[in-house]
C-alpha cells in the first residue's frame, strides 16, 4: 500500500499543467498580482521531473523527441502572439534536455561536455528558460531523497539568485514535490501535450477580448 501513497505522473502533470496555467494568467492578465508569478515558478521543474522520467522510461526516444519538437513548433507562433516575445518556448527547451540526458546515458565519459553543450545551445538559440533549464534537467536526472542532493538543489537557486535575480526562488522548494513522487504512472493524460498550445491560444483570445495591451 505504501507504494500507492504520494504524487504518481498524473499528479504531477495536473500540477505542472495548473501551476502553469497560473503563472500565464498572471503573466498575460494581471501582471501587476506578483504571487501568480511565484506559484507558477514550480511548474517549470515539474515538467523537467517528468522529462526525465520519461526519457528514463519511453520504449521511443525517437517518438518522445519528435512530439517535443513537433508540438514546440506548433506552439511557438502562439506563444509569441500571447506574450509579445520573440524567445524560443519550453518545449525546445524540455527537447534540448531530452538530448542531453539520452547522450549522457550513452556516452558517460562525456556528460561534462554534453551538459555543457546543451546550456550553451539553450542560451545561443534565445530558449525560455535557457541554461538554467539545462542545469534543473541535470540535478533532477542525478536526484536523491537526501539532505544532500536537496543542500545542492537550494544552494544552486540561491546563488542563481544572486546573480540573475530572485524569480525563480520559489522554485527552491521543489524537492518536497520530488519526495512525495511515488514512481506509478496513474491514470493516462492524453490531453496533457495539447494543453500547452491550448492555454496559450484560450489566453491570447481573451486578452485581446477584453482589450489587455499587447494581448
Amino acid at each position: 500500500m505504501l507504494e500507492q501513497r504520494g504524487l504518481s505522473s498524473f499528479h504531477i502533470k495536473l500540477l505542472a499543467a495548473i501551476t502553469m496555467l497560473i503563472d500565464h494568467i498572471g503573466a498575460v492578465l494581471y501582471p501587476e498580482v506578483d504571487w501568480l508569478r511565484a506559484i507558477g515558478r514550480i511548474s517549470f521543474p515539474l515538467f523537467v521531473w517528468l522529462l526525465v522520467q520519461g526519457e528514463a522510461h519511453t520504449r521511443d526516444i525517437w517518438r518522445y523527441g519528435l512530439r517535443l519538437v513537433l508540438l514546440g513548433l506548433i506552439s511557438q507562433p502562439i506563444y509569441q502572439l500571447t506574450f509579445g516575445v520573440t524567445d524560443l518556448n519550453i518545449l525546445f527547451q524540455l527537447s534540448v534536455g531530452l538530448v542531453c540526458l539520452r547522450l549522457a546515458r550513452q556516452w558517460p565519459d562525456l556528460q561534462i561536455l554534453v551538459w555543457l553543450a546543451g546550456a550553451a545551445v539553450t542560451e545561443v538559440l534565445n530558449m525560455n528558460y535557457g541554461s538554467y533549464g539545462i542545469v534543473l534537467v541535470l540535478l533532477t536526472r542525478y536526484f536523491r531523497p537526501n539532505f544532500a542532493w536537496c543542500l545542492v538543489w537550494v544552494g544552486f537557486h540561491l546563488v542563481w539568485a544572486r546573480f540573475m535575480g530572485p524569480f525563480q526562488l520559489p522554485a527552491a522548494v521543489i524537492p518536497l514535490f520530488f519526495f512525495w513522487a511515488n514512481g506509478q504512472r496513474g491514470p493516462k493524460a492524453r490531453w496533457f501535450y495539447a494543453f500547452y498550445p491550448g492555454h496559450l491560444a484560450l489566453l491570447a483570445l481573451i486578452a485581446r477580448g477584453i482589450g489587455v495591451p499587447g494581448g
